[in-house]
């Protein structure tokens, strides 16, 4: 039995999004058909607002509503520490540790020579110019325990150790090897955070 096309194209869409299998998707689809006239425009309008709405923060590269954003902004943060992540989504199992008061750098991905992610496709040239132009103390290099991760922080390593007066750190080893920061618990970040080591 084959769907009617505009079940079939929203179910494509659904599964075109990474970890949604059809089943799933179908289950999105069949449930979005439930809702009311007035929860699909919403819904809908959500997912517009996604790109009408949202700006990449020209300090540290991060999803905001407006740039600078909030953190960069933050009078109260410390501007002369900076934590680099991968992707936004690290940046919120940092903040909930209340450990953390410095600013981020998001880098936009790791280093994946076999996926193509190469380290001309980060933004890693926006952090040296951050580097250039501003007094910072520490760099905190926050990756997933993974082999993309490792590859990550040797190569940031061997860049940034040209910045003689900037202290360069990593997460502990508080994180199990192939873990991924954005789900670790709280106090195994917090851990991880406070007892960062030097590189």
């Amino acid at each position: 039995m084959s769907f009617p096309s505009p079940i079939k194209n929203l179910i494509e869409y659904f599964n075109s999004l990474p970890g949604i299998g059809t089943k799933t998707s179908e289950k999105f689809v069949f449930y979005l058909l439930k809702k009311s006239p007035q929860d699909l425009k919403n819904f809908g309008q959500a997912i517009a607002e996604l790109k009408n709405k949202i700006v990449i923060c020209e300090e540290c590269c991060n999803f905001s509503e407006k740039s600078p954003c909030h953190i960069c902004a933050n009078p109260n943060r410390n501007k002369k520490v900076i934590c680099v992540v991968a992707k936004p989504q690290d940046v919120y199992p940092i903040e909930t540790t209340n450990k953390f008061n410095g600013v981020y750098h998001i880098l936009g991905g790791t280093i994946d020579n076999l996926n193509g992610i190469t380290p001309d496709k980060l933004n890693i040239k926006q952090l040296i110019k951050r580097l250039k132009n501003n007094k910072i103390d520490e760099i905190i290099l926050a990756f997933n325990s993974n082999i993309q991760g490792e590859e990550t922080i040797i190569y940031l390593k061997t860049i940034l150790k040209n910045f003689k007066n900037i202290k360069i750190t990593r997460l502990a080893r508080g994180l199990p090897m192939g873990s991924d920061l954005e789900y670790a618990d709280e106090v195994t970040v917090s851990n991880a955070l406070e007892y960062r080591n030097e590189l």
